[in-house]
């Protein structure tokens, strides 16, 4: 569906179909898929500013353009990426689109985001990041399809714990803040009957998944807003109907 959102091709009639009902009740998803990813270039364009070159990006879904990797390795050529997601159609696509790059700098994991402790124990990891050195961890667009009931905070806090000083958290996340009542709830719906839970969540409940970790300005913020005229993936101005995409995006840094 976010494919769909972004105007890709890699998508199937089921995932159309059901976005173009999320579009119906949320007109603005299009435009929150393409911030989403501007978001997830100039916070890549940050953290490898800082010197960064590791990042590990959980929920990639099939990398399209503007992808982590191509971002991180544009600025620096030598940064190692690893993508993760749960769906082996997902994980094998990736593959394909990335056998290409030099052998070692990307890589794919097939795991989920509801057991941690198996991404960081994973092999494929091991080999490609080191946890003692800064590394980006990537939630970008996907904590929002995680329940509370699963353990979410859980989740987010045994990723952030394994981190070392100077690591980053890139996070988005949908919310209802910015949305009607209505909208929000067949939006749910929606995803819901598409065997993919929406959690929307207010600001006071996404604020918590960055622990104490240290917001760089302009902290978390309404998406869009997230420094848009920073980087190579800039804005100029923001577009058309931006105050309609609901969602929060922010970085943190561990001291």
């Amino acid at each position: 569906m976010y494919d769909y959102y972004l105007g890709g091709k890699d998508n199937f009639e089921a995932d159309r179909k059901a976005a173009q009902a999320a579009i119906a009740a949320y007109p603005a998803l299009p435009l929150l898929a393409r911030t989403n990813r501007q978001f997830l270039g100039r916070a890549v364009e940050f953290a490898a500013g800082r010197g960064i070159r590791q990042f590990i990006d959980i929920g990639t879904g099939i990398p399209a353009v503007g992808s982590t990797s191509e971002v991180a390795q544009r600025v620096a050529p030598d940064a190692r990426v690893v993508y993760v997601d749960n769906d082996p159609i997902v994980a094998t696509h990736a593959r394909a689109l990335l056998a290409g790059h030099p052998a070692g700098h990307t890589s794919v994991i097939e795991a989920d985001l509801r057991d941690p402790e198996a991404i960081l124990g994973h092999p494929a990891l091991a080999a490609a990041v080191d946890l003692s050195r800064p590394v980006a961890l990537m939630l970008v667009a996907v904590l929002h399809f995680i329940r509370d009931e699963d353990g979410a905070e859980r989740i987010v806090r045994t990723l952030r714990d394994a981190l070392a000083p100077g690591s980053a958290l890139i996070l988005s996340h949908g919310s209802p803040d910015f949305a009607s009542r209505e909208s929000a709830a067949e939006g749910t719906r929606i995803y819901r009957s598409a065997s993919a839970p929406l959690v929307l969540r207010p600001r006071a409940g996404v604020e918590p998944f960055f622990g104490d970790f240290e917001f760089v300005g302009p902290g978390l913020v309404q998406l869009p807003l997230w420094r848009p005229t920073a980087g190579h993936v800039r804005t100029t101005e923001l577009p058309e109907g931006w105050q309609d995409v609901s969602a929060y995006a922010g970085v943190a840094v561990k001291a």
